[in-house]
């Protein structure tokens, strides 16, 4: 596993991090799992692995993602790297859910930090992660089985799921859109309005798009390639172009923000994105069928 020596992640902040991670301890993880074998239980002849992801460096990491070194170390390492605390940030996006789920999908799930959230926020909901790496979905099932939560993986890609049409209730991402260029991120979002029922609710959380425009030394932490056409872009816009409306974002400490639309009862007419005054905290309005109320 090639890393990059002049990244000042590799330089500054990792060498930090390492006094703080039982380095040993994951190393004996990585070497208890015949990962080949088990990524092939989740392999998907259909799914192709686009050259975005594949051919791009992650953190530093030659290959990004697909790669069982990755899986093994991004949970200790993003523990430390999303102020004030992972679970506080995770907990922002479960937190702003507004509908009664019967069906979740969380998209790029990795290693399945927020997925698990989830479920164990909506115990009744049936819960899908889904995610473009075999290795991190290896590690998100033993993570579930670990918490004894029932929870389905699934080998794909965010932009062309292969699932059925209107047949979730929420679509969720975490962390996900920074790593995609912006019209990948457009395309994941006009899949997330393909597979919500009307009145569905999509939330993204991801950085804070006005504080990575104000600070552009942030941008130079983490070698992450697509993340500064991500902090020139709009998530709202993008959103509204995709059709969602009520749409909005909250900050989540600074850093992070949160960004939560609906799939409205009128989709003949794909609008753009512009303000709105509809209060996002009263969804029943909208005619959701996660609330009974059928258009």
């Amino acid at each position: 596993m090639a890393v990059r020596q002049d990244t000042i992640w590799e330089r500054f902040l990792s060498p930090v991090v390492r006094l703080l991670i039982d380095e040993d301890g994951l190393r004996r993880y990585a070497d208890s799992i015949d990962w080949e074998k088990e990524c092939d239980r989740f392999r998907r002849d259909d799914v192709i692995v686009p050259a975005y992801y594949s051919s791009q460096n992650f953190h530093g990491i030659t290959g990004g993602y697909v790669n069982y070194g990755a899986a093994v170390s991004y949970d200790p390492i993003t523990q430390y790297v999303l102020p004030p605390n992972e679970s506080i940030v995770r907990q922002a996006l479960v937190d702003a859910v507004k509908v009664k789920p019967r069906r979740i999908l969380d998209l790029g799930c990795g290693t399945g930090s927020t997925t698990l959230m989830l479920k164990q926020a909506f115990p009744q909901a049936e819960v899908i992660g889904l995610d473009l790496s075999p290795y991190m979905l290896v590690r998100a099932e033993d993570k579930a089985k670990n918490a004894g939560l029932d929870i389905v993986w699934r080998h794909g890609n965010a932009e062309k799921t292969g699932l059925s049409d209107a047949d979730f209730d929420l679509v969720t991402a975490s962390l996900l859109f920074h790593e995609t260029p912006d019209a990948v991120s457009l395309a994941i979002l006009r899949e997330s309005f393909r597979l919500l029922v009307t009145g569905g609710q999509v939330l993204i959380l991801d950085g804070n798009q006005k504080t990575l425009r104000q600070l552009e030394w942030l941008n130079d932490v983490f070698e992450e390639p697509y993340i500064r056409e991500y902090a020139a872009g709009s998530m709202e816009a993008n959103m509204g172009a995709a059709g969602f409306e009520a749409v909005r974002s909250q900050d989540v400490w600074w850093i992070n923000q949160v960004t939560s639309g609906i799939k409205p009862i009128a989709t003949a007419n794909v609008r753009q994105y512009t303000a709105t005054s509809i209060d996002n905290n009263d969804l029943e309005g909208l005619g959701s069928p996660a609330f009974g109320i059928m258009a």
